[in-house]
């Protein structure tokens, strides 16, 4: 996006783009923001939208570069402050490098109550931060009374308190307040009454709310409802009203009812009035009162900064006191007169001049993402305050002297005044091993870095693993990474770029990646010497798999994760939570296998089905066609078996791919022209010969109503750039994985246009196939070859050795891996054409390339502001974890910055499972057997029954059942040692075994108990 262009860079933009919308991310490319103050608060923000890429950022700053700044802002060195450069010059060339198409400058001009405000006219957006209430509110003023009103937010950090203001005008349009897709509905019913009510199908929730619009289209009977808007009242999970229809004709069958987004008005008061009556978000449900006492605390904060000239000085007892004063008489003065709470006043006083990273991390992602919404008007606006304290942080912080978080002159002095010199050292000597390099992983690696983490002189390690290269879609939001870094390892280049911000830190790096297959290097021993873990993944299994790890060996895990704007984070602490593990997600809902074959109802059916399309014609295949070849190496010895009577797997369909193998480009067209043939006329023409359109269930229902849609055969028509797409983009990989040659004259309209017109098609001749219709079927495994087709079969493949077409070269294809982020490849063109012919086919609206491209490529849609505020709210519990914090202080997150939401929950506390007689054991627990050279199986079942008091039922190694009763020959396995059962590697002195015990109940299904730790031989003491 550059200055002078409005063309979107989707190489770089694409997962943003997902969120946002093309609309968004041209108003943004439009946008000229100015954001004053760059200490450590102001740099994250700035950081955050010039890679989301607005048109032009101004940074302005009038302090020089401290020792103070190395732990906040990453972007300044050691030499900015010898040299004493401003902070915003300072900045300056970092931040500009994050993205090429944004118009970076600096600011250093006084910026005061007699400064003239009339330079910020050019702005959409001003964003304050570190800037003293007063002028604040002068500015605020000045923005809200222009027209259009200049969107204003201030956002500060001060030691363990936070808060985020935004003024957006007294009149605010959103388009799109919350980003989903529009829902669709399909229908059952529709009563003739007033209200009318609609009903949904069977097991398909509406999910709607009242006050919602909805168009209606492919109603049957009804027919006036198509197109028209309703307005809805909800009536039940499964049922809704839409307002007369007692007039209408008698509603018959089908019909979707689809989500009309409309526009919504925000109204936003002046900072001078919202001071007084504040509109607060609440994030922490277990404190709903917190947010105002905070706002009292930071009010104080100001007055008394107004009234002294200073902050209060760090773990200052007497400021604290007339801190709290102040707050005191503040209280009066706001409308709901709030009780003002002591321990966040006195904490603020005490840590104010401090500054927590990490902190920054979090509002800075919530300030960006309302920076973007104040400029595109997309998504809900924060209305109007948000606070976020780390008032969990300080009780253990009482026990320390003032003198724990007094300067020293080093780079963390801002941190050691928020949580004390100990914890300050706890973090230094700390090994944390960071799973994943992307965008969470980048952002984690800048916070380890300000705090500290790994710098320790004797202890302190940060290990790091992505097996990933750079692509060009991470710059966007992997803000480590530069142009120059793609096609690098992120690991590698993730550390040498963590290194630039604290040169300090020890960093081990791996491009391995952590599953079964590596548990060689990342063995028990490596996860005992991690004081704690952090995932930065995208996937639920691999974090499943690092939980078991975790849990298996007592470690912490920090867990988080996005999703567009949405977030997550998690805290795993060994004997006090709950572990990753413990709940599961509902699984995501599979499409049937009739819907994909037979029955497509939404474009998600279509693009599924076309993306199998491409695995099944152009990977699958030419798999097994290898692999069949490299046992069989010649045509002639499979001839010779299957004469004789042989059986060979696979063969019929390998000799049909051989007859049908195309040996030049015309042979392409020809065969993508055939394919176009049977996939989008004869599919239809042979299910609607199998179900007339009359068809009716033994209900006496008609058989072709929603959700199935009758398909209808699509006549080719070359003109048609659809159909035209098909047969370029299916020639092309057809050659591809035949290893034909083609010329730019063979893509040539007249070139395809004159095989295509030759094409002899074969007509269409209706089967006796039975078409699967129910939902609960599977794919079958294997389809059942006739002895018909194995005539066929030896036909063919006699012909082929004649004709000398089944010699070596032949028997080779190049199989193609799917690949979605390479536009040259023609994979998603493929996709894009068949998805939306066979969305033709079936009446069902088509997809652009790009939302084809995300469902079909699963894209993850990303944004970098979502992964900054998750990344520093991790951080932040890291410092918990560190100081060995009780369960209570402990928070996990949900955030949605969309509309916005942000949901602080305490951890689920560990379960307990009872045994009997006071025996009882949690996920944490581990039992504990020594054994020798000649222990027994039946020893070892001895062993648990004497020590730990339970009946042992069954005797489990991960999969593997080693002694379960009833199973034919286990109880002769009782005799047998213990290493010849398990089988232990040479490097392992142990085994972990799950042995299962008979509840009290009788009837009662076994009970697995905890982990049991067996050991070959008795360790010595």
């Amino acid at each position: 996006m550059a200055a002078d262009s409005m063309e979107i860079d989707d190489a770089l933009y694409s997962r943003q783009r997902y969120v946002l919308g093309d609309t968004a991310m041209q108003k943004m490319a439009q946008s000229h923001v100015f954001l004053s103050g760059v200490g450590g608060l102001g740099v994250e923000i700035a950081k955050n939208i010039i890679l989301a890429g607005v048109k032009a950022l101004t940074v302005h700053d009038t302090k020089q570069c401290t020792k103070w700044d190395l732990g906040i802002n990453f972007f300044i060195h050691e030499d900015d402050i010898v040299s004493q450069r401003n902070r915003a010059e300072a900045t300056l060339h970092h931040i500009a490098e994050l993205n090429p198409y944004v118009h970076v400058a600096a600011s250093t001009m006084p910026l005061d109550e007699s400064t003239d405000l009339s330079f910020l006219k050019q702005y959409q957006c001003v964003i304050l931060t570190e800037v003293s209430l007063s002028l604040q509110k002068k500015i605020n003023d000045f923005c809200h009374a222009q027209q259009p009103p200049i969107k204003f937010i201030s956002a500060d950090v001060y030691g363990i308190c936070s808060r985020l203001f935004c003024d957006f005008g007294d009149e605010f349009e959103v388009l799109d307040t919350t980003g989903e897709e529009p829902k669709e509905i399909f229908i059952s019913n529709i009563t003739q009454s007033n209200p009318g009510i609609v009903t949904c199908l069977e097991n398909h929730p509406h999910r709607l709310e009242t006050g919602q619009f909805l168009t209606f289209r492919e109603v049957n009977g009804m027919s006036c409802l198509n197109g028209s808007t309703h307005q809805i009242t909800v009536v039940s999970p499964y049922s809704f009203s839409i307002g007369n229809t007692s007039d209408m004709e008698p509603y018959l069958h089908g019909g979707i009812a689809v989500q009309v987004k409309t526009p919504k008005m925000f109204c936003f008061e002046r900072l001078e009035k919202q001071l007084t009556n504040p509109t607060c978000l609440v994030a922490d449900f277990i404190k709903p009162e917190a947010p105002l006492q905070t706002h009292i605390a930071m009010l104080a904060l100001n007055h008394f900064e107004e009234k002294f000239g200073r902050m209060p000085n760090i773990g200052c007892h007497q400021d604290a006191e007339e801190m709290l004063k102040i707050a005191m008489s503040l209280s009066e003065t706001l409308e709901n007169k709030p009780q003002v709470n002591g321990d966040i006043v006195k904490w603020l006083s005490r840590t104010a001049q401090g500054f927590l990273a990490p902190l920054a991390a979090a509002v800075g992602g919530v300030a960006s993402q309302e920076v973007l919404k104040a400029v595109t008007g997309k998504f809900s606006p924060l209305q109007q305050w948000l606070y976020i304290d780390m008032l969990d942080m300080v009780t253990p912080l009482e026990k320390m002297g003032s003198e724990e978080f007094l300067p020293r002159g080093d780079r963390y002095d801002a941190l050691r005044a928020c949580i004390g010199e100990s914890l300050c050292q706890k973090l230094h000597d700390l090994n944390v091993f960071l799973v994943g390099c992307g965008a969470i992983g980048c952002e984690m690696l800048k916070n380890f870095a300000l705090l500290g983490v790994g710098t320790g002189q004797d202890k302190g390690m940060v290990t790091i693993t992505d097996p990933d290269l750079i692509e060009k879609s991470n710059l966007n939001r992997q803000f480590l990474f530069r142009p120059h870094h793609i096609q690098k390892p992120k690991s590698y280049t993730a550390a040498e770029a963590t290194l630039n911000i604290n040169p300090c830190l020890k960093i081990d790096s791996y491009i391995n990646k952590v599953c079964p297959a590596t548990e060689n290097t990342y063995s028990d021993e490596f996860y005992t010497r991690q004081d704690v873990i952090v995932t930065a993944l995208d996937n639920v299994e691999a974090r499943r798999y690092i939980d078991s790890r975790c849990v298996a060996n007592l470690r912490p895990l920090l867990d988080s994760g996005t999703m567009g704007t949405k977030g997550h984070t998690e805290v795993v602490v060994p004997h006090l939570t709950e572990s990753y593990n413990s709940h599961r997600d509902p699984p995501e809902e599979e499409i049937p296998f009739c819907t994909l074959k037979s029955f497509p109802a939404a474009i998600e059916h279509t693009i599924q089905w076309a993306r199998d399309k491409f695995e099944s014609l152009f990977s699958h295949k030419p798999s097994l066609f290898n692999k069949f070849w490299q046992t069989y190496p010649s045509a002639e010895e499979v001839l010779q078996r299957i004469k004789s009577g042989e059986s060979l797997e696979g063969c019929f369909h390998v000799i049909k791919t051989l007859s049908r193998r195309p040996r030049n480009w015309t042979q392409c067209v020809e065969l993508a022209r055939v394919k176009f043939e049977k996939y989008f006329s004869h599919k239809a023409l042979q299910l609607l010969h199998s179900f007339p359109l009359d068809t009716r269930l033994k209900d006496g229902s008609l058989f072709w109503q929603s959700p199935k849609r009758p398909p209808f055969p699509v006549k080719f028509d070359f003109n048609d750039p659809l159909h035209y797409d098909f047969i370029v983009s299916a020639a092309k990989l057809f050659a591809t994985v035949y290893c034909v040659p083609f010329t730019e004259q063979d893509l040539s309209e007249e070139t395809i246009l004159k095989i295509t017109s030759s094409v002899k098609v074969p007509e269409f001749r209706p089967s006796n196939k039975v078409v699967q219709t129910d939902e609960t079927a599977r794919k079958p495994d294997h389809i059942p070859v006739s002895s018909e087709d194995e005539r066929n079969a030896i036909f063919q493949l006699e012909k082929s050795i004649l004709s000398n077409e089944a010699l070596q070269n032949d028997l080779q294809m190049k199989p193609i891996s799917f690949e979605k982020d390479d536009d040259s490849n023609g994979h998603i063109d493929f996709i894009t054409a068949a998805s939306n012919l066979r969305a033709k086919m079936y009446n069902i609206e088509p997809a652009d390339r790009f939302k084809t491209k995300r469902i079909a490529g699963k894209i993850i849609p990303a944004i970098a502001t979502a992964t900054a505020a998750v990344s520093g709210l991790v951080a932040l519990e890291l410092i918990k974890v560190v100081g060995g914090y009780p369960a209570d202080a402990y928070k996990n997150c949900f955030l949605n910055l969309a509309i916005p939401i942000m949901v602080f929950t305490e951890t689920a506390k560990v379960r307990r499972t009872e045994i009997r007689n006071g025996i009882s054991f949690t996920i944490w627990d581990r039992w504990t057997i020594y054994g020798k050279e000649d222990f027994t199986l039946l020893d070892f079942i001895n062993a648990v029954r004497e020590k730990y008091g339970i009946e042992p039922t069954m005797v489990v190694q991960g999969v593997k059942m080693l002694y379960v009763p009833v199973m034919p020959g286990h109880i002769k396995r009782l005799k047998l040692t213990m290493q010849k059962l398990v089988k232990p590697s040479a490097d392992k002195k142990y085994v972990d075994l799950t042995v299962s015990f008979a509840p009290e109940t009788d009837g009662d299904e076994d009970l697995p108990g905890p982990p049991v730790r067996y050991y070959f031989v008795q360790e010595d003491n």
